[in-house]
C-alpha cells in the first residue's frame, strides 16, 4: 500500500512545495492527528489543497488573514467521505507540527507523519474517516518498524497549549479498537 517513495496508494495525489528531506538518521516514530477546514466548519471546497500548495487567494475569505505568507503541509487529508489525498510522501518530512515536542523530543516534523481530517477541534468525524484513518495506520505501522499504536497522538499532544486539534469530539477508543 505504500511504495519505497512513501507514496499511498489508495490516495490522490496532490503535490505541495512544502516539505523537505528527514534529517540523516531519523526513522519516522510518530502519527499526529490534525483537523482542518477552511473557512472553519466549511467542508468539501479546494480551500484546503490550495493552501497546502500555495495557492490559497487570502483575500477570499476573512479568516484567512493570518494565512497569508504561511508554508505548511500535511502528508494526507482525509475528507468527510473517507477519500484521502496526499500531499507529501511518508518518507519526507512535511511542515505540520510547528513547535513541538513529544517525550522529550522537540522538532516532531523530523520524525513525524501528520494526517489532518477534515474537520474543527468541535467536530464530530464520520465513520468514513475512522475507517480511512484506520487503514493508513495500519499501513503506516506496517512500514515504519518504531511506529507503534503508543506512538500516535493528537497535535494537542505535541503542542499542549497551542493546539486543540483533533478536538475532544474525536473518538480515541473507537479509532484504535479499529487498528490490527
Amino acid at each position: 500500500m505504500i511504495d519505497k517513495l512513501g507514496i499511498y496508494g489508495n490516495a490522490k495525489q496532490i503535490c505541495s512545495p512544502y516539505f523537505n528531506e528527514r534529517p540523516d538518521n531519523v526513522d519516522v516514530s510518530l502519527l499526529v492527528i490534525h483537523c482542518i477546514s477552511l473557512p472553519e466548519g466549511i467542508y468539501g471546497g479546494k480551500q484546503i489543497e490550495h493552501l497546502f500548495t500555495g495557492c490559497l487567494d487570502c483575500n477570499e475569505h476573512k479568516s484567512f488573514e493570518d494565512l497569508k505568507g504561511l508554508e505548511v503541509s500535511a502528508h494526507c487529508v482525509i475528507r468527510r467521505d473517507g477519500t484521502i489525498e496526499q500531499y507529501v510522501p511518508f518518507s519526507k518530512r512535511a511542515w505540520h507540527a510547528g513547535v513541538s515536542c513529544f517525550d522529550g523530543v522537540e522538532a516532531c516534523n523530523d520524525y513525524s507523519i501528520g494526517i489532518e481530517l477534515e474537520g474543527t477541534d468541535k467536530s464530530v468525524y464520520t465513520q468514513a474517516q475512522y475507517l480511512t484513518l484506520a487503514k493508513v495506520s495500519d499501513a503506516l505501522i506496517n512500514q515504519y518498524p518504531l511506529l507503534t499504536k503508543q506512538r500516535i497522538i493528537g497535535h494537542s499532544g505535541i503542542a499542549p497549549g497551542r493546539k486543540n486539534d483533533p478536538g475532544y469530539l474525536f473518538n480515541w477508543s473507537y479509532y484504535l479498537s479499529l487498528l490490527r
